[in-house]
């Protein structure tokens, strides 16, 4: 077999294949025996037609055509890995040669990725925040810690913003009773809207024995389509705090003074802080790559994903929404190219043990069991996408320990222990 490579554009080739009868000899016998299994000759089994006859039945441009059909994709296969081609779209292939017992030709048209100039990476200076942990934060996390181990008292008064309440609720929709829409005897803290929307402002005032209604969009209903909700009080209760000292300390930490436990609270802080830095700093080194990098884009794939995903959603004709899919098509493709560029100008590879431990953490955000998650997405063939977003994370992950790294006051970060880290979820 003989592959030639032509440049189309910076996101386009075409191959040229020629292809030996001798080559496509092996598709031509299976090409004799998918077609032997199709036909029936009075007097022979299915499978046990003679060549000759199969031949005689359907001509030979059938039989070529059987072949190279079924050989099209393997020599493309072959052609790729032989010119080092980088594909990221479907072929157009066009059989444009066949002298039979001789040779067959084709061409195929691809988008490919293309190949970027990468900046020098320690010529590149990015700046983040400093590290700043205030008295207001480490009391706001002291606070939230007096909140697990205050006690709730019942009380004689009207709801107000920060009480907790025990309530029921019943929701309709025309007044009819909504499927699943009936809760009693819910514990709530009134305030942090984290249940319905408007029934915090529909709560305060209330006191123990009171109800009233109030309009909202019901979770689980069709799209916008609102109902009545009775939010009925059966008791008020208020929060009350323990004292904030030394025994304080004591009951809710491993601390023995109040001190020591805000002392422990600012260095996690900081420790969580140090760590947004390194995701800032990563965020800032895409946003900068991609600003000067010059990265061409194939335009008909943003077009063909950008159809089909409007087309799964039955909104073709919704070009406000196709405006918005294309800019997250856009954007999604823009930075896989930059990010497997990356990957291939620092020969990253992924090993066993990185892939196992980017799948078990994998498993946790989708809550299952790692090996449940492993089948599942294996059953998928998602292993080759895994195994691509751990190259990219780990690819960047590299780069960024050798880009220079000032805080706003000048100061140095030192991100190196921050790699190993990097190198587990695909950046957004």
């Amino acid at each position: 077999m003989k592959s030639a490579v032509e440049t189309l554009s910076p996101t386009r080739v075409k191959l040229s294949v020629e292809v030996t009868f001798e080559e496509l000899a092996p598709h031509i016998s299976n090409a004799y025996k998918a077609l032997g299994e199709r036909i029936n000759i009075p007097g022979f089994r299915k499978g046990k037609v003679p060549q000759a006859m199969i031949e005689q039945r359907v001509g030979r441009p059938a039989i070529l055509d059987e072949a190279i059909n079924s050989s099209l994709s393997p020599f493309y296969a072959a052609a790729l890995k032989e010119q080092n081609v980088f594909v990221i779209g479907r072929p157009n292939i066009e059989v444009t040669e066949l002298v039979d017992r001789e040779k067959f030709s084709f061409t195929a048209e691809v988008d490919v990725r293309p190949e970027l100039k990468l900046p020098d990476f320690s010529k590149i200076t990015l700046t983040v925040e400093d590290v700043v942990v205030s008295d207001t934060e480490v009391a706001e996390q002291v606070d939230v810690l007096r909140a697990r181990f205050g006690t709730l008292t019942t009380v004689e008064k009207a709801v107000e913003s920060g009480d907790f309440v025990s309530l029921d609720l019943n929701a309709t929709i025309n007044g009819e009773a909504v499927d699943g829409g009936t809760a009693k005897d819910l514990s709530y803290e009134v305030g942090t809207n984290r249940m319905v929307d408007g029934l915090d402002e529909a709560l305060i005032g209330l006191e123990a024995g009171e109800s009233k209604r109030f309009e909202t969009t019901l979770v689980g209903q069709k799209d916008g389509e609102k109902g009545a909700v009775d939010a009925t009080v059966k008791a008020v209760k208020h929060r009350d705090l323990p004292e904030l000292n030394d025994e304080f300390a004591k009951l809710a930490s491993e601390f023995e003074t109040l001190a020591e436990l805000r002392t422990d609270i600012q260095t996690r802080l900081e420790r969580v802080k140090h760590l947004e830095q390194g995701a800032h700093a990563r965020d800032l080194l895409v946003e900068k790559l991609i600003a000067d990098v010059e990265i061409p884009l194939p335009t008909n794939i943003i077009e063909d994903e950008v159809n089909d995903h409007l087309e799964k959603e039955g909104r073709l004709e919704d070009e406000a929404h196709r405006k918005e899919v294309t800019e997250e098509v856009t954007k999604s493709l823009t930075q896989e190219i930059l990010f497997d560029n990356i990957v291939s100008a620092e020969s990253v590879s992924v090993n066993e043990s990185e892939l196992t431990e980017y799948l078990i953490r994998a498993s946790q955000r989708y809550g299952m069991s790692p090996d449940q998650f492993i089948k599942e997405i294996s059953e998928a063939g998602q292993i080759t996408t895994m195994v691509a977003e751990v190259s990219r994370a780990k690819a960047l992950a590299g780069v960024l320990s050798r880009v220079k790294v000032v805080t706003t006051s000048g100061k140095e970060v030192n991100l190196e222990e921050l790699a190993p880290k990097q190198a587990a979820p695909a950046a957004e």
